[in-house]
């Protein structure tokens, strides 16, 4: 009879909220559940209670990254562009998998998975992490998600497709197109209000959509209990987003002071992407990024640090977020490395845990070891609290992954 429980004992729990490493305790699961905790004698073990003694090890909840694009497996347009839904299916779920393995238990899709790869994970036809996706981001015609080359000048078409994006021009095509993606069950809406690195035709600096158009996608989102996250850089493009309501902030490089204050006025929430553009500055080549966008690196690039300290310095809700593409999806966890230059290791942690999930809107569901909480849990060696790279070697400190009280 397969196991319909689990047990978990001789394990230092780590709480990120409290940033706490506790006492050696056990921690039992039921229906996918954290059913109890405890640092006295455990429950009985029986033949229906799968058992791991961890040990002495540390047991965490499974972290959240907030921006990923597990349909983008690829950085060249002309070869993505011959891949057959179903292929470029299997080729995103296949680095969903990867994604798990590494420790995240919940990821955030801000651009490309749609509600059959969601459903794919959730019925355990696929492997992965829990799916929460945006459906298609909000483009204006020119703009970051428009992806056409500049001698075409035939109409974006292909909506039905899987991509990143979508073009909606107007506050009626932008009000359209939210509706359509609350429809097919997006839990969140992305505008892309700026320029991007991986757009070649743009400028980083540029503003994309009028407040009208930010205004009406804010109003739908409302409408259907969901919210508005932007792709910006610049304080031109994030602050009017800000003021229009909008709840969360992807990249943000180039913010300021007005930013920062927006931010923490407004209780919003920022997605720094540091290991992006870390990756694409030394491999983007190699990778196969267009030499337009490598040389637009290097400006979101040297400003992203110092960004993400003076909003941790302020107070700003920060959240993890990788935004890899392509075979750079490797480094994922490659973000804790880079923040750890101007974060504590419990600040980071929480961004991947705790905070992540009020962005969600699961708070107390996932990113703790509440009871009644999902059972996402890894299992390391190690202490991230005093080292917080213990997260980003798995394949020799992360002993067991955890998802809905599977063992992975």
């Amino acid at each position: 009879m397969a196991a319909t429980r689990l047990l978990i004992t001789n394990a230092h729990p780590l709480e990120p909220e409290s940033g706490e490493l506790g006492d050696v305790s056990w921690l039992e699961v039921a229906d996918g559940r954290i059913a109890a905790t405890g640092t006295g004698p455990a429950p009985a073990i029986s033949d229906e209670v799968r058992h791991i003694d961890a040990g002495g090890a540390t047991v965490l909840p499974g972290l959240v990254d907030a921006h990923v694009h597990i349909l983008l497996t690829s950085f060249d347009p002309k070869e993505a562009a011959s891949w057959t839904p179903g292929y470029a299916t299997v080729r995103a779920l296949r680095e969903a998998e990867r994604m798990l393995r590494r420790g995240f238990t919940t990821v955030r899709d801000v651009g490309g998975a749609d509600y059959g790869m969601a459903q794919a994970i959730d019925e355990g036809l696929a492997v992965g992490p829990r799916l929460v996706f945006g459906g298609k981001a909000l483009s204006q015609t020119g703009g970051h998600g428009d992806i056409r080359p500049l001698g075409d000048d035939t109409e974006p078409c292909c909506q039905s497709r899987p991509s990143f994006a979508r073009v909606a021009d107007g506050v009626d095509a932008v009000r359209s197109a939210a509706r359509d993606e609350f429809r097919k069950g997006a839990a969140h809406l992305k505008m892309l209000i700026s320029g991007g690195v991986a757009s070649p035709h743009d400028e980083v600096s540029a503003v994309q959509y009028t407040d009208e158009e930010i205004h009406a996608a804010v109003t739908e989102a409302e409408n259907h209990n969901r919210y508005v996250t932007v792709h910006a850089y610049h304080p031109r493009g994030v602050n009017r987003a800000l003021r229009a309501g909008v709840r969360c902030v992807e990249h943000g490089n180039l913010i300021d002071d007005e930013t920062i204050r927006l931010l923490l006025e407004n209780d919003a929430f920022l997605v720094p992407t540091l290991v992006t553009y870390d990756q694409m500055a030394q491999f983007g080549r190699r990778a196969g990024m267009p030499e337009a966008s490598y040389r637009k690196v290097a400006a979101v690039h040297e400003a992203a640090l110092s960004s993400l300290e003076r909003a941790h310095r302020a107070g700003v809700n920060l959240v993890y977020g990788s935004d890899l593409i392509g075979p750079l999806q490797a480094a994922q966890l490659s973000e804790f490395t880079l923040r750890a230059e101007v974060q504590p290791a419990a600040d980071i942690l929480r961004s991947a845990t705790s905070t992540a999930a009020r962005l969600l809107g699961m708070a107390g569901q996932i990113g703790t070891l509440a009871v009644g909480a999902h059972a996402d849990l890894l299992v390391v060696d190690g202490d991230p609290l005093a080292d917080i790279s213990v997260l980003t070697r798995p394949e020799s400190a992360l002993r067991h992954v955890v998802k809905a009280g599977q063992v992975i």
